[in-house]
């Protein structure tokens, strides 16, 4: 694994010839050898359609390629880090929590709409959070950012898991993904999230959850 946590806000990463890591902008804290930062406008493995899903997303800055033969160490804000290793699958990942990842992974975006259906629209107007979310396909890692750590939940066809929307950091697996409501259409005015909304997950995988609700 590329990755390792040095404390809970501060991964380290191994950088090759030949290989690459993308990271978010204004992440690196130190770096040791002979790396290179580069604006990335190609958004990774994904493309042009991928920069552009970020755009629209509201994420206004490039990633920025890293290369060579070092070490660099990664963080941002003092938010809490977490590293989690894809094994083929895809990771579904709020843009603004994404720190770092490698290379070997395609990036990609998705319309929330795409399933949670209209419910999936509600949520990004009434909770704050985005319409479009990114994701992660292949074999490698990823290090992804929360307040006050991270804790991964998994989720069962017998039983699904509801998480407060601002609280969602990432999931993977088999999962589909509905906002529901726990309060009347009344009840719910002035209210984003937590009692008023919940974002229900169902099927079989795992979803990583923020112990804050404030955004990063």
């Amino acid at each position: 694994m590329t990755f390792r946590e040095i404390n809970s806000k501060m991964v380290e990463a191994t950088v090759a010839p030949g290989q690459r890591l993308f990271s978010q902008r204004g992440a690196m804290l130190a770096c040791r050898g002979d790396v290179s930062f580069t604006p990335n406008i190609q958004g990774g493995r994904g493309g042009l359609m991928s920069m552009i899903g970020r755009r629209v997303a509201g994420e206004a800055t490039p990633l920025m390629t890293v290369e060579g033969s070092g070490t660099v160490f990664f963080g941002h804000g003092g938010h809490h880090v977490h590293v989690i290793t894809l094994s083929g699958d895809t990771l579904y990942v709020e843009a603004d929590r994404l720190l770092a990842f490698e290379g070997t992974l395609r990036q990609g975006t998705m319309f929330l709409g795409a399933q949670g259906g209209v419910m999936g629209l509600v949520r990004g107007q009434a909770t704050g959070q985005g319409l479009f979310t990114t994701t992660l396909q292949g074999h490698g890692s990823v290090a992804v950012m929360a307040h006050g750590g991270v804790f991964e939940v998994p989720v069962t066809p017998q039983r699904p898991v509801h998480v407060d929307p601002q609280a969602y950091v990432a999931h993977h697996g088999e999962l589909r993904n509905r906002l529901s409501t726990a309060l009347g259409w009344r009840d719910m005015v002035g209210r984003g999230s937590g009692e008023a909304f919940q974002l229900e997950l169902s099927g079989n995988g795992t979803v990583y959850v923020q112990a804050s609700e404030e955004k990063l």
